[in-house]
C-alpha cells in the first residue's frame, strides 16, 4: 500500500474498501490510511459478495500468473506481483468493467 500511495495523487474522498483480513483492520495500516485522508469501508462479516471486485481481482492473478508459475519464494511472488499489476494488469489487460479499457490513462502506460 505505500508504494500505491507514493506512486499517485489521491483524489480528495477516496474510499479504500476491503474484506475483513487482519492485514486490513491493523491499527497500523487505518493509520496509514487516515493520513492520507482515504476514507476506509470493510465488507459485511463473512460476505464475499460486498467485495466481488477485488475477490475477482485475486481470481484473476491467481489464474493469469500465480497457478500457471512453479513454486516461488515469497520474494519471488512479490516481484512477479509487483511486476504483473504495473506492468501488465493496469496498462494493459482490457478490463470488462471499464468497457474493455485498462485502469491506468494512457498518459501511465509504458512507452506513452
Amino acid at each position: 500500500m505505500r508504494r500505491a500511495l507514493a506512486a499517485r495523487n489521491l483524489a480528495p474522498g477516496l474510499v479504500h474498501h476491503s474484506d475483513r483480513g487482519s492485514q486490513y483492520c491493523s491499527v497500523d495500516y487505518q493509520v496509514l490510511l487516515r493520513k492520507r485522508g482515504i476514507l476506509i469501508s470493510m465488507s459485511g462479516k463473512g460476505n464475499c459478495y460486498d467485495n466481488s471486485m477485488v475477490e475477482t481481482f485475486f481470481k484473476t492473478i491467481k489464474s493469469e500468473l500465480i497457478w500457471p508459475v512453479a513454486r516461488q519464494s515469497r520474494d519471488q511472488a512479490k516481484n512477479a506481483i509487483a511486476r504483473y499489476i504495473d506492468g501488465f494488469y493496469n496498462p494493459v489487460r482490457p478490463h470488462l468493467s471499464l468497457g474493455f479499457h485498462c485502469p491506468s490513462p494512457s498518459s501511465e502506460r509504458p512507452g506513452k
